[in-house]
């Protein structure tokens, strides 16, 4: 018979299938050896884990046979964002749903997360866990105040304060404009490194006379929001919000320690601005 004959009498799968098995074999060795390279490099690049010790703070005010003490966990860094909050949350989401603490925009702007890791008063969305190993991050609420629970101090006192010192704007007469007060250029940069406050209460919890008198003197926080509304040129009830402040705790226990300015986690300088309100109370009265 002729070839092509032959070749007509071959089912069709079955000439299908010989024609072009070795094209099969062939595209699924590549395949085989496609996937064992890419398990070995997945072996050979795999990070072994970074085991963190995370030593917090825990009281339940519900129970309250339990005292206060210090809970360990343990954080795989490798798999972990780098900030404090980030591990806190890992936490919370993954080990102990019980664990409380505040937090909300993550970005240093809402003075939420504030907290005390390794002795220094920090906001934890900002503040970036140490990567020792050997060491344990110890993790408390904000010194020297009421606890609620876990990692929430009470703010109440530490807010009212802020709102004893009317940090709004006053004035007695309306703007020439009939709009808006104006200011200069000048003026306006008179309340830069003061307005920035996020009232973390990082910076009055860190300081001494603070913890000592804190139901008289207002603290770093609140003298800083009275010293931008001072200087604000727009204001015009400076000689009220100085006479207010000029009793012998309100203001007069800041002895310039500077704990406040160097735990500020936004730069600012409430030392600075205290100092000033003292010269410019000294002047005036």
């Amino acid at each position: 018979l002729h070839p092509v004959w032959l070749i007509s009498f071959v089912p069709r799968d079955s000439f299908t299938q010989e024609m072009f098995r070795p094209s099969v074999n062939l595209a699924r060795r590549l395949q085989s050896t496609a996937a064992t390279a890419t398990s070995s490099t997945e072996a050979a690049t795999a990070t072994p884990p970074r085991m963190k010790t995370f030593k917090i703070y825990r009281w339940d005010p519900e129970n309250a046979a339990k005292k206060p003490h210090y809970q360990e966990y343990k954080v795989d860094l490798s798999k972990c964002a780098p900030m404090m909050l980030d591990a806190l949350i890992k936490i919370k989401n993954e080990q102990d749903p019980t664990l409380t603490f505040r937090r909300s925009c993550r970005e240093g702007v809402c003075g939420s997360c504030s907290m005390n890791v390794n002795g220094v008063n920090v906001l934890a969305c900002i503040s970036k866990i140490d990567d020792n190993l050997n060491s344990a991050c110890t993790v408390n609420p904000l010194p020297h105040m009421y606890v609620i629970k876990d990692l929430v101090p009470d703010m109440a006192n530490f807010y009212q304060q802020y709102k004893s010192v009317e940090p709004y704007l006053k004035t007695t007469s309306k703007p020439e404009s009939g709009k808006e007060f104006l200011q200069t250029v000048k003026d306006r940069k008179k309340i830069d490194g003061l307005y920035e406050c996020v009232l973390c209460a990082c910076c009055s919890t860190s300081c001494p006379s603070y913890w000592w008198n804190s139901d008289k003197f207002l603290g770093p926080a609140a003298l800083l929001a009275a010293r931008r509304w001072v200087v604000d040129s727009r204001d015009q009830a400076k000689k009220e919000r100085l006479e207010k402040l000029k009793d012998p705790f309100s203001m007069y226990r800041c002895h310039t320690i500077m704990n406040c300015a160097k735990t500020c986690p936004k730069h600012l300088n409430p030392g600075k601005a205290i100092a000033e309100l003292k010269k410019e109370t000294a002047a005036l009265f």
